[in-house]
């Protein structure tokens, strides 16, 4: 006889260590708090625990948990206490190294369409094409994305004035 629970406490244990990383980095992004973050991880893991899926291949199945993240995060943003709650500007980054901060502070403050492709692109190591599957969107429109939020970092490190399209 298969005991149900170990099977779930191994299989959570094995895709909270593949998966926990990216999506709390991801959803940190998004939400720019550390906590909420980390309550956008523990959401994700459970609708995944809750309702098991069977994926194509270890790409499919990383592609949806991106998606699945991406959206908890935006309904974590659109919820009512959310909008009610105030909340700080100082966000405390969990970085040692202060040049690699210092690139972070300014990747978060882009717009989240270059923050998303940028966190995407450079941190978890997607192409254009699997990026442009994953957010719903053209290629030619991730690349386009890509080019516009380095040129946005580029301008900010400069202390430059930044033009948000």
């Amino acid at each position: 006889m298969v005991d149900y629970y170990s099977v779930n406490e191994k299989y959570a244990n094995e895709v909270f260590n593949e998966y926990g990383n990216t999506i709390l980095r991801l959803a940190f992004t998004y939400l720019k708090n550390i906590h909420d973050s980390e309550d956008c991880v523990q959401i994700v893991f459970m609708k995944m625990l809750k309702e098991p899926r069977c994926f194509e291949d270890e790409n499919h199945e990383r592609a949806w948990v991106i998606r699945v993240t991406i959206n908890t995060c935006k309904d974590i943003l659109k919820s009512n206490w959310k909008r009610r709650v105030f909340t700080s500007d100082n966000i405390i980054i969990p970085i040692e190294n202060s040049e690699n901060k210092e690139i972070v502070e300014f990747v978060l403050g882009l717009p989240i369409k270059y923050r998303t492709v940028i966190q995407l692109y450079y941190f978890e190591n997607y192409n254009t094409l699997e990026i442009a599957k994953i957010l719903n969107l053209k290629q030619a429109t991730i690349r386009t994305r890509l080019r516009r939020s380095r040129k946005l970092l580029e301008n900010k490190m400069r202390g430059e004035f930044d033009y948000v399209w």
